[in-house]
């Protein structure tokens, strides 16, 4: 069967071989007659003569794919030239000679010696040559021609893709293109119907179809759905030699799937659903869930659930869920068992994405009612208010009722209650209540200054079931009364200038009231009865609840008095008046011409605040002072080493100035204090000298006591000119002005002046018991050879 279609094929393919090599002799006997005519020569401008000569061959063309025993014949090379004796030999060169195509050399025959494919190579290109044997001379010019493989169908039509995917929304019209499949042949398309493809669908019928020679496949359906089958699988077949019998052929499977679209309403799987709910439920409590079916998928199975108007719509609310498209119903108001019992709600689910297409399938939506049951519960007392604000007067009387607070069972056998306060929010016990009524009164007295608010907290329990209790706050606020007298609103250190003239503003003073009057505060200023008109000072109201002190004659005298007492009388404006005298402390003080104070009395300065420029001026002179008196003592000491006054090796003088500036040790902390200076008992406490023998003890000098009313440096320059006046004192010794030693040092003196009356085989072994710090005297004193020494 086969051959006998292969039989027009053969046919087709000798006249066409018949046609191009009459096309390509007559091309090349052209092309070689050009040749001969370029290779005549002129010989001395005779006329030109041309020479017929030519190729003659017989054949040009070649199948592919030949399946023969023997080497197929491709054509003849021959030249009018050749004699058939032999003299000429034929070379071919070019595409494949040799190896694809061999020649014989004597006769010219060309033979393909493998099968070729035109797939890989459609023509080639070679060239012949007739040489003599005898000369080696080309009898002919080099002539080229070609040899074209003529296609077969030998290649089956192949698809890009072996398998395609695919989809379309469902519910789609009939010839909604799909997808578009593509098939290539590698046959020659311009050369027979080889490589013509026709589509055709082996597996997909009757849903989709296929265009023959686009190869776009197409819905053959209408309204497909989605929810009845999803994937489906076509088979599409491309053919070459237009889809005639015998061509070759190629398969490709498309999966192709149905999307979805929303042409589905939601739908309830039951009419009415039942929950119960305890009349306690705080609110947004879930109570349950219901769902509607929806076969879409995707964002159009997406719902709303609602509530419509009916009995329930203000108590109950419903929510969706959005991950399994749910309603919950939750609590939106109190319930109470004793108001209503049940309640009947009609919930719509709709679809939050409606397709337009579809809406003529109907609303797509869906209704359910839905019963809820509220059931009866024991509750507690429910005050009648959420918090209580009780106002009292501070002044109120123990025992007294205050306020009332009240309460009452929801429940309908309204069961009695009691009330109590929490202790923990009234720990010392200052109200109690009425467990009946609910009345608050008063256990103490109230405070407004300690204490203005109290907050407790009330219970109320019911009576048969102590569980059920209920908690509620007061607020207790103590309002103020006019219980507090007004007084001084600091300490006022007052001084006044020995030089201050009359009118003079001392002092500015301003009080203080516990009391909160609503009304604000407003304070009077008087002098008290008793000392009506003070000659010294006066009291003046300046009407913004302060008053000043106005100095009232001319000069004060610290030595005459050196501190006033000025009693002021103050009161306020509310009901009850209240009042009380307050003291004020002025001392008298030297001031310089600006009226700055330099000096009052030692009490005075420890007191104020800060100190005065004069006060500065002073402390650095004492300062000079003492600084000039060490350079002077160390000066005479250090003449008293060039040139001492005493002579004698055991005079009991000599150590004088050693150690009478020793003080106490290490415990001593108070040697060398310069208040001892104006200290009068250890100024002029009789003292014995300890600068000169006991024999000769002279009696210190007792000066006029001045210690009232002059300072450090007057002191220091009086003492100086006593001591150089005094004949008994050497010039060395600085007794005169530090007599004072410090105490509480562990070791006594250690000075040798009363020596001289002891034995003077001194036992100095305790010595050693006082530590490293005496090592070194116990070293000198100690022991038999210290003596020796």
């Amino acid at each position: 069967m086969r051959t006998y279609h292969c039989i027009p094929l053969f046919i087709w393919t000798y006249m066409c071989h018949t046609v191009d090599t009459i096309l390509l002799q007559e091309k090349a006997n052209g092309y070689l007659s050009s040749k001969k005519i370029a290779g005549l020569t002129k010989d001395d401008g005779k006329m030109l003569r041309r020479t017929k000569r030519g190729w003659m061959w017989n054949q040009f063309f070649l199948l592919e794919e030949y399946t023969g025993t023997d080497t197929q014949y491709v054509g003849k090379l021959h030249t009018d030239q050749d004699k058939g004796d032999g003299n000429l030999k034929y070379i071919l060169t070019g595409d494949g000679a040799g190896s694809l195509f061999v020649i014989d050399e004597n006769t010219g025959d060309i033979h393909a010696a493998k099968k070729l494919d035109r797939e890989e190579k459609s023509l080639y290109i070679l060239r012949a040559k007739a040489i003599d044997r005898k000369t080696g001379r080309q009898v002919e010019p080099e002539s080229e021609f070609i040899i074209k493989i003529h296609d077969i169908n030998d290649n089956e039509p192949k698809f890009t893709k072996d398998l395609y995917t695919a989809s379309v929304p469902e519910m789609s019209g009939v010839g909604t293109s799909v997808i578009q499949v593509t098939a290539t042949d590698a046959d020659d398309a311009n050369y027979g119907n080889s490589a013509k493809v026709v589509y055709s669908i082996l597996q997909g019928q009757p849903y989709f179809s296929v265009d023959p020679e686009s190869g776009i496949i197409k819905t053959a359906l209408p309204d497909m759905s989605r929810e009845n089958r999803e994937q489906y699988q076509v088979v599409i077949q491309a053919k070459d030699m237009g889809g005639q019998m015998g061509g070759l052929s190629g398969t490709t499977t498309v999966n192709i799937t149905l999307t979805d679209v929303n042409n589905n309403p939601p739908r309830f799987p039951q009419s009415t659903y039942q929950f119960n709910s305890p009349e306690s439920v705080p609110l947004g409590t879930h109570l349950g869930r219901i769902k509607a079916n929806d076969p879409d998928v995707g964002p159009n199975a997406e719902m709303e659930y609602s509530i419509a108007e009916g009995d329930g719509a203000d108590m109950f609310d419903v929510i969706t869920d959005k991950d399994t498209q749910e309603g919950i119903i939750t609590v939106k108001q109190n319930l109470d068992f004793e108001n209503k019992m049940l309640y009947t709600l009609r919930v719509d689910a709709s679809n939050t994405h409606p397709d337009p297409r579809f809406l003529h399938l109907g609303p797509f939506k869906d209704t359910a009612v839905v019963k809820i049951s509220v059931e009866d519960i024991d509750e507690p007392p429910v005050f009648s208010k959420v918090s209580y604000l009780i106002e009292v007067d501070e002044d109120v009387k123990e025992g007294s009722i205050i306020g009332q607070v009240t309460a009452y069972d929801p429940d309908a056998r309204n069961n009695l209650i009691k009330y109590s306060v929490d202790r923990h929010t009234d720990m010392d016990r200052i109200f109690g209540i009425h467990s009946e009524n609910g009345s608050i009164f008063t256990l103490k007295a109230l405070d407004r200054e300690s204490s203005p608010w109290h907050n407790i907290t009330v219970t109320a329990t019911e009576i048969n079931n102590p569980k059920q209790s209920s908690r509620i706050p007061v607020f207790i606020r103590i309002l103020d009364i006019n219980d507090h007298a007004p007084e001084f609103a600091m300490y006022y250190e007052t001084f006044v200038c020995e030089n201050a003239k009359p009118g003079q503003l001392i002092q500015t003073i301003s009080v203080m009231d516990k009391d909160d009057p609503p009304r604000g505060h407003k304070f009077f200023f008087e002098p008290v009865p008793e000392f009506t008109l003070n000659p010294n000072f006066t009291i003046v109201d300046n009407k913004d609840n302060t008053a000043g002190i106005m100095t009232r004659k001319d000069g004060y005298s610290r030595n005459k008095m050196s501190t006033y007492l000025l009693p002021i009388l103050i009161f306020d404006n509310d009901y009850p008046i209240q009042s009380s005298t307050g003291t004020l402390t002025i001392r008298v003080c030297a001031c310089d011409s600006q009226g700055n104070m330099q000096s009052c009395t030692a009490e005075a300065l420890i007191l104020s605040a800060g100190l005065s420029t004069g006060a500065l001026v002073a402390i650095l002179l004492c300062v000079l002072i003492l600084l000039i008196l060490v350079v002077l003592f160390a000066a005479l000491k250090r003449q008293r080493k060039k040139e001492p006054l005493i002579i004698s090796k055991d005079d009991v003088r000599d150590n004088v100035v050693t150690y009478n500036d020793e003080g106490g040790g290490e415990e001593d902390t108070q040697a060398f204090d310069i208040g001892t200076l104006r200290n009068p008992e250890a100024r002029e406490d009789s003292k014995l000298r300890r600068d000169v023998m006991p024999e000769t003890i002279f009696q210190i000098r007792r000066t006029v006591p001045l210690w009232e009313n002059i300072d450090v440096q007057d002191f220091i320059h009086r003492r100086l000119k006593e001591n150089d006046a005094d004949p008994s004192a050497p010039p060395y010794d600085s007794l005169a002005t530090y007599a004072y030693e410090g105490n509480d040092s562990i070791a006594d003196s250690l000075s040798s002046l009363e020596s001289l009356t002891v034995d003077c085989n001194q036992d100095y072994d305790y010595l050693s018991d006082w530590g490293p710090r005496f090592k070194k005297l116990a070293d000198m004193y100690g022991g038999d050879d210290s003596d020796r020494d």
